[in-house]
């Protein structure tokens, strides 16, 4: 049986910066200093007026393509994990098909919000296992979130951010690739973050327009204690279906929203916080985007080597959580 391999790595994020020193000017207080402290959050990118994650997913795209060694026509399916596509229907999936040339491959998008990168290197990997018609499947994480932002929302605003990531993910014989994974929901928590208003429930007008309904909320502030406490316990049940404890692994890439809830997870594995790369100082919160891309910079760093061990942990709006083992 045919196992998927990461062959392929590619990370975009728009050239427009946005430094913390921003907010500080439009909301009229010092929020760098919180930021800093509490997020380890300096900067991010925002997509320009005439952007869009497509424009995002494309050359991340382009970029795990090259890496892989693969033409367009090589891709037999193509799976976008996003929250904030290009558009309600048609999918963003079907844009990035035509845009890429990639005329042998079916697609679809697929949303759990911010676990959703995780979950589609998921489907594809059971794809590859499953029918050997599935060669080669592109995965991408797209995120243009600016476009929801209320930009007087300094709860919202100031974390997150624009960026695309994918990877190729190709069947190979032996032990390497894809090892296990684990997918949870919470979801009583639905209500509590999320772009409530555009879809059928709560079409857009003006009633919504004037309460930002169709822009980022926080309805509630989650427990700070539950993304650690998910985390933990997700890896530890993959480590135990695979014979593995968690200081076996070489590289942890975990939601970069708040770098502390990270420590706390390696701490709580008995593992050296080292071994979780960051870039939510580089980038903000890229949502589905933000492990791509930071796989995409630790191979930058030449951090990866073949036969690496990489837990990834994606959690998101839902709330909606998924972890996986891969041999690199």
């Amino acid at each position: 049986m045919n196992k998927a391999q990461i062959t392929g790595i590619g990370s975009h994020a728009p050239a427009r910066e946005i430094p913390n020193s921003y907010f500080n000017e439009v909301l009229g207080e010092d929020v760098d200093t919180w930021l800093r402290e509490n997020v380890n959050i300096t900067t991010r990118y925002w997509c320009a007026e005439d952007e869009s994650v497509a424009d995002l997913c494309e050359v991340a795209a382009k970029k795990a393509l090259s890496d892989a060694g693969l033409f367009a026509e090589s891709i037999d399916l193509l799976i976008i994990s996003t929250d904030t596509p290009e558009y309600i229907s048609p999918s963003t999936a079907s844009v990035i098909q035509d845009r890429l040339g990639l005329k042998n491959a079916g697609t679809f998008d697929l949303n759990t919000a911010c676990a959703g990168f995780v979950t589609a290197m998921d489907v594809a990997a059971k794809y590859i296992s499953a029918d050997d018609r599935y060669q080669h499947i592109l995965v991408i994480g797209g995120y243009a979130m600016s476009k929801y932002l209320n930009k007087e929302d300094k709860k919202t605003v100031t974390l997150f951010a624009d960026g695309a990531g994918a990877v190729v993910m190709s069947a190979k014989d032996g032990n390497d690739g894809w090892l296990a994974s684990d997918l949870r929901t919470e979801g009583k928590y639905n209500s509590w973050m999320g772009i409530y208003a555009g879809a059928t429930h709560q079409p857009t007008n003006a009633q919504v327009l004037a309460n930002h309904d169709h822009q980022l909320k926080f309805v509630h502030k989650f427990p700070k204690e539950l993304n650690p406490k998910t985390w933990t316990e997700m890896t530890l049940d993959i480590c135990k279906r695979i014979d593995k404890v968690p200081d076996d692994f070489d590289h942890y890439f975990i939601t970069q929203l708040n770098f502390n809830s990270i420590n706390e997870t390696m701490d709580n594995l008995g593992v050296a916080r080292e071994k979780a790369h960051m870039v939510m100082n580089k980038y903000g919160y890229t949502g589905s985007a933000c492990i791509p891309m930071a796989l995409d910079d630790a191979k930058a760093q030449g951090k990866l080597k073949s036969g690496d061990l990489i837990m990834f942990i994606g959690s998101g709006g839902g709330l909606a959580f998924a972890a996986a083992a891969v041999q690199y």
